[in-house]
């Protein structure tokens, strides 16, 4: 029993024994090869800085406004007697748009004017009459009375009757028109929206941090949805004179010229301020930077004794426009910086610049 117990715990240590052992081994082998392993190499692409000309802008938005615009509507009841419009037409200042029912008013107007010569002569006839005293005074001042009102019945009367002819305020583009001929309308009842759209307006807000660097005649570039690729030219033409109290911004509005027409009241429209072009700035692809909640940095590309190595630098980020953004304070001309394959680099990591447009953006867009 003995010799069997003794035999039993000789063969435990021996199989404990050569798994430490193998683990040791293991591990001399893995710290041999990882002492004796080559420095990775890391591709990346870069870019080096150029000192270029950049225009920095005020970004803002807001909606497209018109010239003028308004919904005509009717200020008296009445039926529709006539539609002198067609929609989507362009139409001239005191262009007739609709005619109202006005058959009553125009015979009380001729009612009024067939009496108008009798009242006139009566009132003359008296007024003599009264310089000679022949009549008294209240015979005279009724006279005169009568004739006065009657000639503010007729001015009341062609009023009410042009009441009923509804006219264009402005010239300008009507759009769909809401009533038909024959309906009967009540007073404020909206007929067709009219609209001058040969100057539109983009009103915005910019922060009052921003009020010394605009101006009235400031150059604007609007982009709007509809045409993404193309900007609009525009210029400031008033600057609200008040700041608001609850938000810290002061409204601004600029004038768009819509010879084209191809701008539309509501839009939505984006806004760039342009502001003096700077000279001898850094720009890098966005593509270079890596946004952390530490702060933005780079990675430089630098020669050390034949080979490519990296530095971290900690850059200041102006304005970003599209793919490239304006830095301020962090790089300069004539370094290389890294725009691409930066997840795995750290610093002095050894870096391979590579050539690759698996960032550029191709010329069109793949069907799906």
């Amino acid at each position: 029993m003995k010799k069997w117990t003794f035999f039993m715990l000789l063969i435990a240590i021996v199989l404990f024994g050569s798994v430490i052992g193998f683990n040791l081994f293991k591990q001399q082998k893995i710290a041999e090869y990882l002492a004796n392993r080559p420095e990775p190499e890391f591709p990346v692409t870069a870019v080096e800085v150029e000192a270029v000309n950049w225009v920095p802008v005020i970004e803002a938005i807001g909606f497209i406004e018109p010239n003028q615009g308004v919904t005509v509507a009717n200020e008296t009841n009445g039926v529709i007697d006539k539609i002198t419009f067609e929609s989507g037409t362009q139409v001239e200042e005191g262009q007739s748009l609709v005619l109202l029912d006005s058959d009553v008013e125009k015979a009380n107007l001729k009612s009024a004017k067939a009496r108008l010569p009798a009242a006139e002569a009566k009132y003359k006839r008296y007024q003599g009459l009264y310089k000679k005293g022949s009549i008294s005074k209240e015979a005279y001042d009724e006279a005169e009375a009568n004739f006065y009102s009657l000639s503010a019945d007729l001015e009341s009367l062609k009023a009410s009757i042009d009441r009923r002819e509804i006219k264009a305020p402005f010239s300008g583009v009507v759009g769909i028109r809401n009533v038909y001929l024959g309906q009967y309308l009540q007073a404020g009842t909206d007929i067709v929206r009219l609209e001058d759209t040969s100057v539109m307006r983009l009103r915005f807000t910019v922060p009052q941090t921003d009020i010394s660097r605009i101006r009235i005649d400031q150059t604007v570039d609007i982009f709007v949805d509809a045409y993404p690729e193309r900007p609009f030219k525009g210029s400031i033409s008033a600057i609200e004179p008040a700041v608001s109290v609850q938000s810290g911004l002061i409204q601004v509005q600029a004038d768009i010229p819509n010879s084209d027409g191809q701008l539309r009241s509501g839009m939505f429209a984006r806004a760039n301020i342009i502001l003096p072009e700077l000279e001898n700035q850094v720009v890098l692809p966005q593509t270079a930077i890596t946004y952390t909640l530490y702060g933005d940095n780079v990675y430089i590309v630098s020669e050390e004794d034949g080979e490519q190595r990296v530095k971290q630098h900690v850059v200041k980020v102006g304005e970003r426009s599209e793919s490239i953004a304006h830095v301020l304070d962090g790089v300069k001309v004539g370094d290389l910086v890294v725009t691409t394959g930066q997840v795995r680099l750290s610093n002095d990591a050894k870096v391979r610049v590579v050539e690759s447009d698996a960032t550029t953006p191709p010329a069109q867009t793949p069907m799906l």
